[in-house]
């Protein structure tokens, strides 16, 4: 069972892996290095069977991937076993003092400390050896743990991390994602901060950092098995860049008002209060919904007139930022659990802004802890590299931008102009999928370069960071996004024979100056890949050695249509370099640690 659970979360981390639990008063564990099916190879050589389990698939913070370093940790007596997730910050410390009582360390990890502490605080009452392991740690984290005198027991603390509780029929879950549990388990309770909880097969006490017992009530889950299979596709990545045209359609569902040229979110978090009376939209975001976040804030400013910016989170939380009393901060998180921009969201709430989240997980730490909440509805992606995430964040935002315009000045025919150009949008992307054999032929000639450059204006400046991005993190390629007009501010200095350039060509207002950067970036004997819409005039025919031609569409949506091409030719690349697409190396899904 733990095994299965850890197959729904290997995405998250896939360096090494572990489990351990209790049998007949005894820790037994088996830790690998590697991919889960590794493990799995060894449980089952093993027969390895215990009355409660943990597991962990890691991906390395404190230690490099081996063995010794792998989850779960154990004291020296092996009382205890422990598996983590997040940092604790203060773990030097508590190590350097426990070595001066004498204790010794096997690992390079900071998890080894709790295991180390707990062990040791433990008298007889369990309870009082957590609260108190608990008041020692700094840091956000989660973490669960079995005892060798509580068999059936499982306990689990956390602090500005996520874990979660499955309660099923007679049988208990914890799990950093309720994605490891959701076929079991459809009742949730979600830790909040420095709780603790102990998790029984027929019963779940929890209780405060104070030892205070709680009464928390369970959320409810839904999912479906098909989300976790990769019905017939090679890989889930391609599986999900195929699952677009619906995601896309599930994002606008039940939200278009054609009579009215609005918008309307019915989510129970959304509350179009929180539109009136901005006067300035700050976004915040990593990856590859800063890229999102970046093409939000340009069609907020366009069409609503509004001051829009977006930061990156890891660096705006440092910034003792100024937060203006009107402005409405837009939080993007595919999973609602990426730490830097849930620290930079609890900056901005501190300084009294309200918090507007726009997010694929519902119960996840942001929908949690914001004031308002949007769901993307793209439904779970387990391919590493966001798709299908990204494109409906840029619906969404493209919806939200409809609806804040109108709430200002734009007229209801401009709306319905927008929303009809949104509306033809899924069969667009159908056919661009439709186009993946020409992608893939394009992708076949190009694999062996080892650098490439993607340049865009305007909408297609933040398109071309995203499709660098999506090259960077399946193929392995150093590729860079720029916006056409810098190149000859420094980058085009790395231009030749070997180094593509893809350019990104399908917003007409910029369609001429990007030309003018073409014929620059031919005239150094760069290959040139254009992504272009069709029906434009001849003249890029002449320059340009590929093109990958797209449906029309309108400037603020052609980043979604030029970004399914860029994920195909990213995607056919690393295949033909041999690649892990799926599970890219040194990548996880959520980043939960700073």
């Amino acid at each position: 069972m733990v095994l299965k659970g850890l197959k729904r979360l290997e995405y998250r981390g896939y360096d090494s892996a572990g489990i351990g639990g209790v049998r007949d008063g005894k820790i037994y564990f088996c830790k690998e290095v590697g991919k889960l099916n590794i493990l799995e190879q060894e449980v089952v050589a093993s027969q390895l069977t215990l009355q409660s389990a943990i597991g962990h698939t890691r991906w390395a913070t404190h230690g490099i991937p081996t063995k010794i370093n792998a989850h779960p940790h154990l004291d020296p007596a092996h009382s205890v076993a422990i598996v983590h997730n997040g940092i604790i910050e203060n773990y030097e410390r508590l190590r350097q003092s426990m070595k001066e009582q004498g204790a010794k360390f096997i690992t390079d990890t900071d998890t080894e400390v709790v295991a180390h502490l707990l062990a040791k605080l433990y008298k007889g009452d369990l309870v009082k050896a957590v609260q108190e392991t608990v008041s020692l740690l700094e840091g956000a984290y989660a973490i669960a743990a079995v005892h060798k005198d509580h068999p059936n027991t499982i306990i689990a603390f956390a602090n500005q991390a996520p874990l979660a509780i499955g309660i099923g029929n007679k049988e208990a879950f914890v799990s950093s994602d309720t994605n490891a549990f959701s076929n079991h388990a459809q009742d949730v309770i979600y830790l909040e901060n420095s709780e603790i909880a102990f998790i029984k097969p027929d019963k779940t006490e929890i209780f405060d950092s104070k030892r205070n017992k709680l009464n928390r009530s369970t959320s409810r889950l839904s999912s479906s098995s098909s989300d976790y299979s990769k019905m017939g596709f090679e890989h889930y990545t391609l599986k999900e860049i195929h699952e677009q045209p619906q995601s896309i359609r599930s994002a606008m569902q039940g939200r278009l008002l054609d009579d009215y040229g609005t918008v309307v979110f019915n989510d129970p978090g959304f509350n179009p209060e929180c539109l009136v009376g901005i006067e300035r939209v700050l976004f915040l975001a990593c990856g590859t919904s800063l890229h999102a976040a970046h093409i939000g804030a340009s069609m907020i400013e366009d069409k609503a007139r509004l001051p829009s910016s977006a930061e990156i989170s890891s660096e705006f939380r440092y910034k003792n930022p100024i937060i203006p009393k009107g402005t409405l901060v837009i939080a993007i998180s595919q999973s609602g659990e990426t730490a830097d921009t849930m620290a930079a969201v609890r900056e901005v709430k501190a300084k009294g802004a309200k918090v507007l989240a726009i997010c694929n997980v519902e119960g996840s730490t942001l929908t949690r802890e914001s004031d308002y909440t949007i769901m993307l509805r793209a439904g779970p992606e387990i391919g590493v590299c966001s798709t299908k995430a990204f494109t409906s964040q840029v619906t969404v935002l493209t919806l939200l931008t409809i609806l804040i315009s109108r709430m200002r000045h734009m007229s209801k025919q401009e709306g319905q102009e927008y929303l009809h150009a949104l509306m033809k949008l899924p069969d667009q992307v159908q056919m661009v999928l439709e186009t993946a054999p020409r992608i893939a032929e394009v992708a076949k000639q190009y694999a062996k370069y080892d650098n490439f450059f993607f340049i865009g204006r305007r909408y297609m400046f933040a398109t071309a960071l995203e499709g660098a991005l999506k090259l960077k993190e399946i193929s392995y390629i150093n590729a860079n996004g720029y916006p056409a007009g810098e190149m000859k501010h420094g980058p085009i200095a790395l231009l030749n024979p070997e180094c593509p350039v893809v350019a990104l060509c399908a917003n007409k207002s910029t369609y001429s100056k990007l030309l003018s950067n073409l014929t620059e970036t031919k005239a150094r004997s760069s290959p040139l890949i254009a992504i272009a819409e069709e029906g434009l005039n001849g003249e890029l025919k002449g320059i340009a050695d590929e093109i990958i031609w797209l449906p029309q569409t309108i400037d603020e949506l052609a980043p979604i249509t030029t970004t399914v091409a860029t994920q195909l030719l990213a995607y056919y690349i690393a295949k033909e370099r041999g690649a892990d697409i799926d599970q890219p190396r040194n990548l996880a899904k959520s980043v939960t640690v700073e």
